[in-house]
């Protein structure tokens, strides 16, 4: 546990969450990250617990599909994870994946280098298929993607509420109350929200943009540490106004 504070943001009565930053198919600090989770837990005497994923399960890392396997299945059973609820939501990297399933047009931008989607495309289908046409990879990867992956990634929301916390997986358009938020922000937005001071009434947590630490501000904690090429994958803990932070 590291860089404890208190400040804006409360979560609410007996509960102990943990918010997970961008995975981006790197299974193996996944699984390590859980287990630290499931131990630290011990150290809280909460009825409820919760662990919110802030998006990006997929692209750049080796094992997307592992990843989005583990946390479409919830928690694992045993009495380390008693008393636990998962809550993922949804990060810009699985939009452009499902984009790509219905609009071509989203291929540029999903396969380039820096997005990593030729991983996610890998981790489903194996050795790509040679020659590999856009129209090619799309009917390729539509029957490889398992449909229960694409159903629970489809219905994942942008963004969740508990009690002082919003989480979200990019941030939130300053100008624009909490409850009204547009869905392109929440897993898009950069400059105009990590720039602003803007009071939102709630404690933002976000992934999306990557620092070398948890970035703990005012008015937001950013908590996606790069860990497809850090190997760091970090967690904010928070219970009553108290927090704090794990990461591998």
């Amino acid at each position: 546990m590291a860089a404890e504070s208190r400040g804006r943001g409360r979560t609410p009565p007996d509960t102990r969450i943990y918010a997970v930053g961008d995975v981006h198919g790197r299974k193996d600090l996944l699984d390590r990250l859980l287990r630290m989770i499931a131990t630290d837990a011990k150290s809280s005497g909460a009825g409820r617990k919760l662990v919110v994923f802030l998006g990006d399960y997929v692209d750049r890392g080796p094992e997307s599909r592992a990843v989005v396997e583990t946390v479409a299945a919830g928690p694992p059973a045993g009495a380390d994870w008693a008393g636990f609820r998962w809550v993922p939501l949804l990060g810009n990297h699985e939009a452009m994946m499902l984009q790509f399933l219905e609009d071509l047009e989203m291929a540029s931008g999903w396969l380039s280098p820096g997005n990593g989607g030729l991983e996610t495309l890998r981790s489903y289908i194996g050795e790509l298929p040679q020659p590999s046409g856009l129209h090619a990879l799309q009917s390729t990867f539509a029957r490889a993607l398992p449909a229960d992956h694409r159903r629970f990634l489809a219905s994942l929301p942008a963004s969740h509420e508990e009690g002082g916390y919003f989480f979200v997986h990019a941030g939130v358009r300053p100008s624009i109350p909490l409850q009204h938020q547009q869905r392109q922000d929440l897993l898009w937005i950069r400059g105009e929200f990590l720039g602003s001071n803007v009071d939102y009434g709630k404690m933002v947590v976000h992934g999306h943009t990557i620092t070398t630490a948890p970035e703990e501000r005012a008015n937001r904690i950013g908590i996606d540490t790069g860990a497809f090429f850090t190997g760091r994958l970090t967690a904010l803990v928070a219970e009553g106004e108290w927090r704090g932070f794990i990461s591998t």
